[in-house]
């Protein structure tokens, strides 16, 4: 049998699965990531506790297949993106918490370069508008306000990374500092034209180049990991962040081709090859994983919060006691008599981009019952999902594609068909569940198998994907359009000043 092993850091939990050569799922492990909330608005992850559960999910998973470390080909890593680091290079110790993608204590920051006229530089080289969700400005806002860190990092003792590169780092002890393309391209301070760290957005920002890591392409011989951690040395052989990894895992390397994320966020990217297309809707232009060291490119929307939303209503509300509850609990009404809620706990992100935009419920009667809230809750999801969808088709047919014929979907919330059928029904396609929905740590895998020499190349990946079930859209576009615009008009009172 061949083997492969996924490392698969997310924003709420660490998992690590064995797949066989076929892309099976052979053994499973996973551990939740407590979050750290200091102050609103404020989200942190403890970066040790990251790689203690880390390697522990990676320990259980090969002892559920029952097999060794020898019998592994290769291992990927796919993670949170964004989520910045910094650590110092003698000790492996980070200097303060991780700042996780959803924190937004560098708006100020953002909102200086914006006024400074800085975004069309950021835009034309990284593909990415200005915010606070991207490493840049948490790298900056850490240099500044821990005691000293500037100074160790002139003078060369600290080192940047987001998960991947702190995984890396830690699996080699600390013999590789290194990141791939598709993470580098979430600094806002990565050319993507050119795959390099761009030394006047370096500078812009007051960043030492010393502190980032080499740059590699997603499928590539990283190096091994060190032998005592697992049993015996693995063959690192692909990182990618973990939407990207999603979308290769989703089999989508034909431009036009796209998938929807849904996990604690909600993430949608088209293909686009290797077109760089800047978006006229909101959207964001990212690197795609690249097996190669030629550029390759995805258009992007981002939902901060997606999955979140249920658990909000879990831990905020205590409205469920399980997040599987959600859909029995919905579908025990008929619509959301009336109620909308927008869940821009941290702002909105595509195509609003609208940071200040706080949370709002309503359509509140007396006749208004938690399964009508839940019903909402899930509606959301799929309303911001299609507000992307949307900006990505008037964004491809700008570039000349043809209209996408189906989403292919993924993601924890994606095994609820309530929803599923709501999506598609808002967006007039089908909805396609792959038979393995763990795709991102799938993609992972897949790289690695890649640079291992398990796969000839991506067409034998695409021989694999298989489809569970499709979603086929009930409703005439005449009532889509009706809920949107109903969409719509909450986003406007959530984002008023």
């Amino acid at each position: 049998m061949t083997y492969l092993l996924a490392l698969d850091q997310g924003t709420s939990s660490s998992r690590s699965i064995v797949f066989d050569g076929q892309g099976r799922i052979v053994a499973q492990a996973q551990r939740e990531l407590p979050q750290i909330f200091p102050q609103p608005g404020w989200v942190e992850h403890d970066a040790m506790e990251i790689w203690r559960g880390q390697l522990a999910t990676a320990r259980e998973a090969l002892a559920q297949a029952g097999i060794h470390a020898r019998e592994v080909r290769a291992l990927g890593i796919t993670n949170q993106r964004e989520t910045t680091v910094l650590w110092n290079r003698a000790t492996g110790q980070p200097i303060h918490h991780a700042i996780v993608w959803q924190d937004r204590r560098t708006e100020p920051l953002c909102v200086r370069l914006r006024e400074q006229g800085h975004e069309a530089l950021i835009r034309s080289r990284t593909g990415l508008v200005i915010d606070a969700y991207f490493a840049a400005t948490k790298i900056a806002w850490l240099l500044e306000n821990v005691p000293g860190a500037r100074e160790q990092a002139l003078r060369g003792e600290l080192a940047f990374g987001t998960i991947d590169s702190w995984l890396l780092w830690q699996l080699t002890g600390g013999a590789l500092h290194a990141t791939d393309v598709s993470n580098a391209s979430r600094s806002m301070l990565f050319d993507i034209h050119r795959n390099r760290w761009d030394d006047e957005l370096l500078a812009l920002l007051d960043i030492p180049a010393s502190l980032m890591p080499s740059v590699l392409p997603s499928s590539a011989a990283y190096g091994p990991t060190r032998a005592d951690l697992l049993g015996a040395p693995i063959a690192i052989g692909g990182v990618a962040g973990d939407q990207q990894s999603a979308l290769f895992g989703q089999a989508c390397f034909a431009p036009g081709m796209a998938k929807n994320t849904y996990g604690t966020g909600c993430f949608m990217l088209m293909h686009m090859g290797g077109r760089f297309q800047r978006s006229a809707n909101g959207l964001i232009t990212t690197s795609a994983a690249q097996a190669s060291a030629r550029p390759e490119f995805a258009l992007e929307g981002s939902v901060f919060v997606g999955g979140a939303v249920v658990q909000w209503l879990r831990d905020g509300l205590k409205a469920i006691r399980s997040s599987a509850e959600i859909e029995a609990l919905a579908a025990s009404v008929p619509d959301t008599g009336g109620v909308t809620l927008v869940p821009a706990f941290t702002g909105l992100g595509a195509p609003y981009w609208q940071p200040d935009a706080r949370g709002t419920l309503t359509g509140l009667t007396r006749g208004t019952t938690i399964a009508h809230v839940a019903r909402a809750a899930l509606e959301s999801i799929a309303c911001q999902s299609a507000a992307l969808l949307q900006a990505m088709s008037r964004d491809a047919q700008v570039a000349g594609g043809a209209p996408l014929a189906e989403l292919r979907v993924d993601g924890g919330a994606s095994v609820n068909d309530l929803l599923m059928q709501f999506q598609a029904d808002l967006l007039g396609i089908p909805v396609v569940r792959p038979a393995v929905t763990e795709t991102t740590a799938l993609g992972a895998a897949y790289l690695a198998g890649l640079s291992a020499g398990v796969f000839g190349g991506t067409a034998d990946l695409t021989a694999l994907w298989r489809a569970e079930r499709h979603f086929e859209p009930a409703w005439d576009r005449g009532r889509a359009a009706e809920h949107m615009a109903r969409w719509e008009h909450a986003v406007r009172q959530a984002t008023a000043s």
